[in-house]
């Protein structure tokens, strides 16, 4: 009939690596209702500078495995199982990125701080959406969305408006790497407070967050 074993366990094999990847994508579409766009692969390191091969083929990549792939369209919100495996199946190993500005906003941190402030906030009994770590260090707060564009003026308000402080929004136009795709071959996110039903779509306010954030970020600058 044309098929070997050794042919057989490679579909089966095939078919359980579209799996594992599409399984992540539906729940972030059907079930955390966030809409997902297949990013770009970082590939081995090349020259004395380890500046990284990116799988979008140009030789000029700012981001290798860092950015979504321009002709691959966006996964929509509410995706099924099936719909999600249609649309991946054309862009196998694609990193699983999220588009920012929509039902949700990021402020980005160092993970160390993050990581306090995470204990100190839950202490606090304040509401916390997701929070992501990256493999270069950052921690990623969802927050609710327009918070990048009302971010100075908050940090004016509490008094941080002049303070160094090593905090950033990301808004409409940005993309996140989502758990537990590699960001830039440099290992995978994973997540330090994974998505709840509560809050994927609807994340805390900026300001719940912000000051306590701003003040474990000004503790910590060397």
């Amino acid at each position: 009939m044309g098929f070997t074993i050794g042919g057989i366990r490679e579909i089966r094999s095939g078919s359980r690596r579209r799996a594992s990847e599409c399984t992540p994508v539906a729940e972030y579409t059907g079930l955390w209702g966030w809409a997902v766009r297949p990013g770009a692969r970082a590939g081995a390191a090349v020259g004395a500078s380890g500046t990284r091969e990116c799988s979008c083929a140009d030789t000029g990549c700012g981001a290798p495995g860092a950015h979504p792939l321009e002709f691959a369209p966006e996964v929509p919100a509410g995706a099924t199982l099936d719909e999600v495996t249609k649309a991946w199946s054309q862009f196998p190993g694609a990193a699983v990125l999220l588009p920012v500005g929509r039902t949700f906003d990021v402020i980005d941190v160092a993970e160390t701080a993050g990581s306090r402030a995470l204990v100190r906030l839950e202490r606090m009994g304040l509401p916390l959406g997701p929070v992501a770590a990256t493999p270069d260090g950052r921690a990623h707060f969802f927050v609710a969305p327009g918070a990048t564009a009302e971010l100075p003026q908050l940090l004016y308000r509490m008094g941080w408006d002049d303070a160094d402080l090593d905090l950033r929004g990301l808004g409409a136009g940005d993309h996140i790497t989502a758990p537990p795709s590699d960001l830039g071959g440099l290992g995978p996110v994973r997540w330090l407070r994974p998505p709840a039903l509560d809050t994927a779509v609807a994340p805390p306010q900026a300001r719940l967050l912000l000051g306590t954030l701003a003040y474990i970020c000004h503790r910590l600058l060397p």
